[in-house]
Order: structure tokens, then C-alpha cells, then sequence
């Protein structure tokens, strides 16, 4: 009997030890928390089981995905991604770069909502660096089949979960167990600037990291597991010095958090970092590995601590049978929060389904980023919840229109004398169409105008837009001084006015493309003297230049930036024909002894390639190629009839110089451009580039203008090599140009911001 008893409690020991539950703890950090990943990889390879898993911020993403049935290998596939690096940054892929629902080009930095209360408007700067649409798209489309299997409770999911978050009002931590898991990952992980808070059961919420950056308290209580093994890669913030402001803003934010395990609860694993940052995803396998190797030097203690097994076998079977009860995402009804009016409703999801009854997940993204191009709509967040009685899922759009008025700041800040400021004002708003009514104003030395009008947009099952501006334009070429880098500029030699006003209607054509028919009626107005020496007392020669012209045009751009891109296309074909009446007066010292009229009428074909090719991960290739054919004669003068022909500028810099050499009414360029990118912020570029005009424009005795007898011409070159560096706000430029120009022929500029003008009439 007494034999008896000590199996029999032998036995039950043997039985307690065996059903050791063990919690997983993750803390946050940044990119430091993928050490995570390598630390559930070493406790799978060693059949340590993992029953609970809670986690905050980085940890809270890595702890979600291993829940929600990741293996370690397809969450390093997945932060290895392009996918990953796109939601991160917030940077949209090429194929979903929506062209057709953008407003003109403007070199804004910055733009403010202005918002009515009390009678007073109030200014609201935004309040996130990264756009969150790429984010809350990638955490719908992950965690919505698993939502749908767990029925959006988290002791559902493959491993019981939980994580922690930020109540931005109370200031207090938020304990998330059920709802919707990619919302609840998205909040504990939202550090205040860098993302954009959301609202969970009505309270704004933020990153759990700002409480409690390390849920051991948490797990206990919820989950009450017999062994707890806590990894962190964060510490609390140091004592700040009196001159490090950062220091001091994260010891006000971050409020002091206990990391540490009870000894008689279990485990503190700890992965120290030195040379990385919040944001060094990039270097995955290093911080993987560190996290990995913590695990192995501990794993004596762990085994010690956890007597129980669980092979690989049946955790890849556990996984394989969560994950293929997932539905596929396929979406039926669609519901539309942030909007009253029943019109406004409407144009949104007519802008989603047309008139599809169901949408896949693909052609759901390719409209819902296209809707995120609305300038109409401030952010639009997609949140699905799956329908047990149709088996689709019911996406429901959390919609925050844009405030009716927008200011945006920018312009050019340069070593140059083109330095030029920038305002505009918009106003929006939609029912059934929406419009846009714009006006800006740039001001500057070289560059000055004024812009007012706008753009209806139709959301039809092709949609189309009509737009109308009225615009006054001012461009002065000064002559400089001889200096490489800082200039002294003299009086200006060129002085070109030009008013118009410009009608266009346009159709999208796939998601790049669109093609477009427009109107104009222009006036011009050129000033100007024969050479760039110019006394004080010389009358200047005037060309004006009246036109009517009809446009035709293809055009199609999925580039990542407005300047200096660095991957995608940009291309268009135009077709003008244009009708014009041009006078001439003399200048005091004019070789013309009398002003003259004369009528033109004349076509030009235009067509423009600019593209790039990765040739791999830190290298790329740029081409280039331009041509235009016209039937245009020339004008009264040699001058005259360089300032209204086509211009190569394919250089921000080249646009801001009168090239005389470079301008022709028919020519063939290209240019080749090697680009090497240090990250995605800073790369350097060497573009060179060939102009080939047709029957050059040549001066005539007396500055009369002639066609080269030659059919075409000497090549003329130009070259731009430098450094480039892209900001939140815009570029920041450190070039040395080349042009085939008299006197200088080389120019250093350092420049801040765009060099980009509102439309001409032609």
C-alpha cells in the first residue's frame, strides 16, 4: 500500500509538471522588438510550449501575428517584405499611386486645416509624420480572417492574447482581449506623431509602451500561467540633460514601467541593443539573431524551469488547422461612418464597388487607395467584420472628410537668387461631385504668380472631371556675375508676363493614366534686350503674344516623387494647335525701325518618357526621352522667337535659366541617370543629357531669327550630379550643374524645396 502511494503521487507530479502553462511576454521597443521573433524560434525549436503570449507596441505586432497563426518564418518574410516597408513608411506602391484624382503640381512643404469654432478659425498642424492609410489597410487585410475564426475574441485565437494600450484622455493603460485584433495591435503600437491615434469603444487610444511597456501584471492576471517568460529590448528613458529636449519629451511621455518577472513566477530574457534605432527594420536578421542567441544562452534555465514538451509537429498542426479556417476576403456590403449626408454616402461607395455586388480583396485595394487620393477626404480607414449568414465580409469605412479649408505653405529656398515663397488656399466639398476651389500665390525675385479656380469631380462608372483656372504668370532671367556658389545678380534682361485662362475635361485611364481635352485662351507679354548688358536708360523690346489653343492629351505618372524621383514612369503625348496674333514694338535700341502684327497658326506634337529601373537593391537607372515636332515659324526677332519655342529642362535647376541653346520649335533629347540610394531618404544621382534640335534657330544680321539650313545640328550637352536628400516637408539639394551656355557653364546650388510653376496657357 505504502508502494502504492508514493507511485501514485509520483505519477501526479509527474502529471502537474507536464501541465506547466507558460505566458509569454513581450515588451515594446521599436525595431528592436523583431529580437522577438527569435526568441519564439528558439523556444519552438526546443519544444518549450507557449500557451499565453501578451505583448506592447512592437511587441504587442510580433506577439498578434504569432496568435493569429504566423510560424516565425512567415513573420520574417513578412517584415522582410516590400509590403512591411510600405505600411511602416506609408509610402504607397507604384500600382496603387492613383494619377487621375490629383490637383496640379504645386512645390507646397506643408499644408494646415482651417477649422471654424466659436466664430474663430483655428489652425490644426498635422498630427502624424507617417500616413497611416497604407497601415490600416495592411492590419484589416491580416488580422480580418482571423477575427472571423476567433469571432473577435482573443482567448479564441490560436495562442490566448492580449495587449496594451494608451487611453489619451484618462492617461492610463487600456487592457485589449477582444474586438477587432488588427484595431488592437494598430493602437498599442500608434507612438504619438509618428502614426495617427484611433478610437477603440470611444476612447482615443495611442501606444501602449506610454504606460505599460511590459504586460507581466497583465498576463498573470489574465491568463494565471504557471511559468512566465519575459523578453524585453526596451529600458525605461535616462535622466535627461538640460540641452537634450528629445530626452526630455520621452521622460514627460513615457511614464517608468517595472521590467521584471517575479523569480517565482518564472524568467527575464533581455536583448540588449547598441547601434539600433526605432526604425531600423532593414536590419531584421541581426536583431533576429541577437533575440534568437538570448533565448539559447538561457535555454539550460528555461528547460530547468519547464519540464513539459510540445514538438514541432504539433504546433505546425495546431497552426495548420487555425489558419485554414480562415475565409477568404471577399467583401459584399459596405457601410460608410463620418458622413451624414446620404449623397456624400453614396459617391463613396459608388467610388468603391461601382456596381459590383461582391469585391475581392485586390480590386478592394486598388479603389480603396485610390479613395485615400480624394482630396476631399482626410483619412479613410477600413475596418471589416465578417457575416455569418452571407459568409462575405462587411467592410466598414470610418471616413473623416477633410476640413473645407486648407492652407498650404512651400516654395524654394536656394543659394541661387531663384528663391520664391508659396500660399494657397483651398476650399472643398462634396455631395453627389465634389469640387475643389483653389487659389495660390507664389512670390519671388525670379518667379511670381497668381492662380484662382477649380475642379469638379463626377464619380460616374467613368468618372471625368471639369476644371477652369485663370492664371498670371511672371518669369525674370537676370544676368549673374561669374560666381560658382553664391551669386550677384544684375538688373533682369528678360522679363516674360503671361496671363490665361485654361478649361479642361478629363477621363482616368487605369490606375496611372488619364486623358484629357482642354481649351485656352493666353496673353503674353515679353520684355526684353538683345544682350544681357543693359543700361540704365535702354528701353526694352516688346513681344506680345495673344493665342487661342485646343489640347488633346495622354499622360501618365506613378513616380514616387514630384522631384528627384527615384522609381516609377512619368509620360505624356500632347497635341495643340494653336491660333495666334504676335506684335512687336522696338526698344530704343532696336535694329527693327517699326512695330509689326503678324498672324500664326501652327501645331505641336510633344511627347515625353521619363523612367526607372532598379538594377538592384541600392542602385538605379533613369532614362529619359523627349521630342517635339512644330510647323511654327519663326518670330519678328531672334529673341523673341527663342522665348515662345519648346524648352529641354529636365533639371529642377535647367528650368530656372534662359538656355538659349537648349530651345527649339522641333528637337529629339535624352538623357541617362545612375542613381544610388544610401536609404530612402538620401541618394545620390549623375544624370547626363543630349539635345539634338532640328533646323536650329539661328541670329540673322540685325538679331533677325533664321532656321539652320542643316536639317540637325551639334549636340548640345548637359549634365547635373549631387546629393539629394528627401525630408517630410520636401528635397533638400546639393548639385553641380553643367549647360553649354556663354560665360558660366558651371553652377553649384543648394536648394530646399520645388522649383515647379503654375500652368501657361500653351
Amino acid at each position: 500500500m505504502k508502494r502504492f502511494s508514493l507511485t501514485f503521487a509520483l505519477i501526479c507530479c509527474i502529471l502537474v509538471a507536464n501541465a506547466q502553462s507558460v505566458g509569454l511576454v513581450l515588451s515594446g521597443g521599436g525595431a528592436k522588438g523583431l529580437a522577438h521573433i527569435g526568441v519564439i524560434r528558439a523556444l519552438e525549436e526546443n519544444n518549450i510550449p507557449i500557451d499565453y503570449i501578451a505583448g506592447t507596441s512592437m511587441g504587442a505586432i510580433v506577439g498578434g501575428l504569432y496568435a493569429a497563426g504566423y510560424s516565425p518564418d512567415e513573420m520574417e518574410t513578412l517584415f522582410l517584405s516590400d509590403q512591411f516597408k510600405f505600411w511602416a513608411t506609408g509610402k504607397i506602391q507604384e500600382e496603387y499611386r492613383y494619377f487621375f484624382r490629383k490637383l496640379e503640381g504645386t512645390p507646397a512643404w506643408l499644408n494646415l486645416d482651417l477649422q471654424k469654432t466659436d466664430d474663430k478659425l483655428k489652425i490644426l498642424p498635422p498630427t502624424n509624420i507617417i500616413p497611416e492609410e497604407q497601415m490600416d489597410f495592411a492590419f484589416m487585410e491580416m488580422f480580418s480572417s482571423t477575427n472571423a475564426v476567433c469571432d473577435y475574441n482573443f482567448d479564441k485565437l490560436m495562442v490566448p492574447f492580449l495587449c496594451i494600450a494608451t487611453d489619451v484622455f484618462e492617461n492610463q493603460e487600456v487592457e485589449l482581449r477582444s474586438g477587432d485584433l488588427g484595431e488592437a495591435i494598430r493602437a498599442s503600437m500608434t507612438f504619438p506623431l509618428y502614426f495617427k491615434p484611433i478610437a477603440i469603444d470611444g476612447a482615443l487610444v495611442f501606444d501602449g509602451g506610454i504606460v505599460n511597456n511590459f504586460p507581466v501584471k497583465n498576463t498573470v492576471e489574465a491568463f494565471n500561467p504557471d511559468i512566465v517568460i519575459g523578453h524585453k529590448v526596451a529600458n525605461n528613458a535616462k535622466r535627461p540633460d538640460e540641452d537634450d529636449v528629445m530626452a526630455q519629451l520621452e521622460n514627460m511621455i513615457m511614464q517608468k514601467t517595472d521590467y521584471e518577472v517575479p523569480s517565482d513566477k518564472g524568467l527575464l530574457l533581455e536583448t540588449k541593443f547598441t547601434n539600433i534605432g526605432l526604425l531600423d527594420f532593414d536590419k531584421l536578421m541581426i536583431i533576429e539573431k541577437d533575440g534568437y542567441q538570448t533565448t539559447m544562452s538561457k535555454m539550460d534555465s528555461i528547460k530547468t524551469l519547464i519540464s513539459r514538451r510540445v514538438d514541432q509537429t504539433s504546433v505546425d498542426e495546431k497552426r495548420h488547422k487555425f489558419n485554414i479556417r480562415k475565409p477568404e476576403l471577399k467583401f459584399q456590403n459596405i457601410q460608410v461612418e463620418g458622413v451624414t449626408d446620404p449623397m456624400q454616402r453614396k459617391y463613396i461607395i459608388q467610388s468603391i464597388k461601382h456596381r459590383n455586388n461582391v469585391i475581392g480583396l485586390e480590386d478592394l485595394r486598388h479603389e480603396y487607395f485610390k479613395l485615400v487620393a480624394d482630396p476631399q477626404l482626410k483619412s479613410v480607414r477600413p475596418v471589416s467584420l465578417y457575416n455569418k449568414e452571407t459568409g462575405y465580409f462587411d467592410l466598414h469605412l470610418k471616413v473623416k472628410k477633410s476640413n473645407p479649408l486648407e492652407i498650404n505653405f512651400g516654395g524654394n529656398v536656394s543659394t541661387k537668387p531663384i528663391n520664391q515663397g508659396f500660399l494657397s488656399v483651398d476650399y472643398r466639398f462634396f455631395n453627389g461631385r465634389a469640387y475643389t476651389l483653389s487659389t495660390n500665390i507664389y512670390f519671388g525675385r525670379f518667379y511670381s504668380s497668381i492662380k484662382a479656380g477649380g475642379r469638379i469631380d463626377f464619380p460616374t462608372r467613368l468618372p471625368f472631371y471639369l476644371s477652369g483656372y485663370l492664371t498670371l504668370n511672371r518669369w525674370d532671367y537676370f544676368s549673374n556675375s561669374n560666381e560658382f556658389f553664391f551669386e550677384d545678380v544684375n538688373s533682369p534682361y528678360v522679363i516674360q508676363d503671361e496671363s490665361n485662362v485654361r478649361f479642361e475635361l478629363g477621363f482616368p485611364i487605369k490606375t496611372h493614366g488619364k486623358l484629357t481635352f482642354g481649351t485656352s485662351y493666353s496673353s503674353s507679354s515679353d520684355a526684353y534686350y538683345f544682350t544681357e548688358s543693359v543700361r540704365k536708360n535702354d528701353d526694352a523690346e516688346h513681344t506680345d503674344f495673344d493665342a487661342f489653343s485646343g489640347r488633346v492629351s495622354l499622360l501618365k505618372n506613378s513616380q514616387n516623387y514630384k522631384q528627384y524621383a527615384t522609381e516609377g514612369t512619368a509620360a505624356e503625348i500632347n497635341f495643340t494647335y494653336t491660333l495666334g496674333n504676335e506684335k512687336h514694338k522696338p526698344g530704343s535700341n532696336s535694329p527693327f525701325p517699326t512695330s509689326s502684327s503678324v498672324d500664326h497658326d501652327f501645331y505641336t506634337l510633344e511627347g515625353k518618357y521619363d523612367r526607372y529601373f532598379p538594377l538592384s537593391k541600392h542602385t538605379t537607372l533613369g532614362f529619359t526621352a523627349e521630342g517635339v515636332l512644330s510647323n511654327k515659324d519663326v518670330f519678328n526677332n531672334y529673341t523673341s522667337t527663342l522665348l515662345a519655342a519648346n524648352t529641354f529642362t529636365p533639371t529642377p535647376f535647367s528650368q530656372t535659366l534662359f538656355l538659349k541653346k537648349y530651345r527649339a520649335n522641333k528637337y529629339f533629347a535624352s538623357g541617362i541617370k545612375t542613381i544610388y540610394e544610401f536609404n530612402d531618404q538620401l541618394h545620390f544621382r549623375l544624370e547626363g543629357y543630349a539635345f539634338a534640335p532640328v533646323r536650329r534657330i539661328n541670329r540673322g544680321e540685325d538679331f533677325q531669327a533664321l532656321y539652320d539650313p542643316d536639317q540637325y545640328s551639334t549636340l548640345k550637352l548637359m549634365g547635373s550630379g549631387g546629393f539629394i536628400y528627401h525630408t517630410g516637408l520636401g528635397p533638400v539639394s546639393l548639385t553641380l550643374n553643367y549647360f553649354e551656355k556663354e560665360n558660366t557653364k558651371f553652377y553649384v546650388a543648394f536648394s530646399f524645396g520645388y522649383v515647379l510653376f503654375n500652368k501657361r496657357g500653351y
